[in-house]
């Protein structure tokens, strides 16, 4: 078989491939199971093969290119438009075949089992910070309904509870003492693991030399930096910093029509974690502006908190970028030293 492209609509047990020539006419269509993916593509001759950045995308990837083939990844939405009837899946490997050829699909990048390990660790510590805001919001609600209130923070109620709890004289009854004992040790244990993955994920980062670089900028720390290291992965993938702060989605929306161009709101498209790493850390730096005459406090001396915030992590996106792509120091005065 001549085949030149593939599409390949991913799956968790039955994969559907769509094969084309260099004339663009039908090769191969077929459905493979999982334990016939490596063995049919071990057979095919190199070539192009394109698939859908979803669940399990970059292990294929990774796979398919260890046998010589060409993979490229590209955003689901952007596949979508190809789709010519309706949705199943001979039509989304047909789509995805089309797509991957077109000169001006963007791609996304393919990453290393060292990067997706980290962001494991990442989405998992992320996981499990909402389920230790859940329990310590439970926890609060049923004090609130005995006449018990907690000061804001996470500190405070673990360090209170258990004084309520010991106390014979807090006025708490025999039965909600035993039910509030058990969700204060699972609050305590999810709190645990939280810390033992920010460990493990600051352990990488002091053994990482760009996302050291990148913590050095004034709102990015050990979790943000080695956050932004695994996930951007090649920065020559980006042309620009601005490229980079769209891809995070921290650019504003652009709405034209009969040559009238309207600026709206950030696009918040792409990586939400990151972008939300990024604003936290910018907010913080917010907070405690107190330099007169510098941007930053320029900026908020005319536009409301949260436009400063956001843009000051769009400035820090387009500085990670200038970091990475010519491998520099951030220096907090580099625009006077030129």
């Amino acid at each position: 078989m001549n085949i030149t492209t593939i599409g390949v609509d991913l799956a968790k047990a039955v994969f559907q491939v769509h094969g084309v020539d260099g004339r663009g006419k039908v090769v191969v269509r077929r459905s493979l199971r999982r334990q016939q993916m490596l063995p049919f593509f071990a057979r095919l001759a190199p070539c192009l093969v394109g698939m859908e950045a979803c669940g399990s995308a970059h292990y294929w990837a990774r796979a398919l290119a260890t046998l010589g083939h060409e993979v490229r990844l590209m955003p689901p939405q952007f596949v979508r438009p190809y789709v010519k009837t309706n949705k199943h899946d001979v039509a989304d490997a047909e789509a995805i075949c089309e797509a991957v050829g077109r000169p001006t699909m963007r791609f996304v990048a393919i990453k290393s089992e060292a990067q997706q390990s980290l962001l494991a660790l990442h989405r998992a510590r992320s996981g499990m910070v909402k389920a230790r805001t859940g329990q310590a919001n439970q926890i609060r609600g049923l004090l609130g309904e005995f006449g018990r209130v907690v000061p804001r923070g996470l500190g405070p109620l673990l360090r209170t509870l258990p004084e309520w709890l010991e106390d014979p004289e807090s006025g708490l009854p025999e039965p909600l003492r035993g039910l509030l004992a058990r969700l204060y040790e699972h609050l305590q244990a999810v709190h645990r693991h939280v810390q033992e993955l920010e460990t493990e994920i600051v352990a990488w980062h002091r053994q990482s030399e760009a996302s050291r670089r990148l913590a050095e900028v004034p709102g990015i720390g050990p979790l943000t930096a080695s956050a932004l290291v695994a996930s951007i992965g090649d920065i020559r993938h980006f042309h620009s910093g601005r490229q980079l702060a769209a891809w995070l989605g921290l650019v504003p929306r652009q709405h034209a029509s009969g040559g009238k161009a309207r600026l709206l709101g950030i696009s918040k498209r792409g990586d939400t974690y990151l972008r939300t790493l990024l604003i936290h850390g910018a907010r913080a730096v917010v907070r405690h502006a107190r330099t007169p005459g510098d941007w930053l406090q320029r900026l908020l001396t005319r536009r409301p908190t949260n436009v400063a915030t956001v843009a000051l992590a769009n400035k820090n996106a387009r500085i990670v970028w200038a970091l990475l792509a010519h491998d520099r120091r951030y220096q907090a005065d580099w625009a006077l030293c030129q």
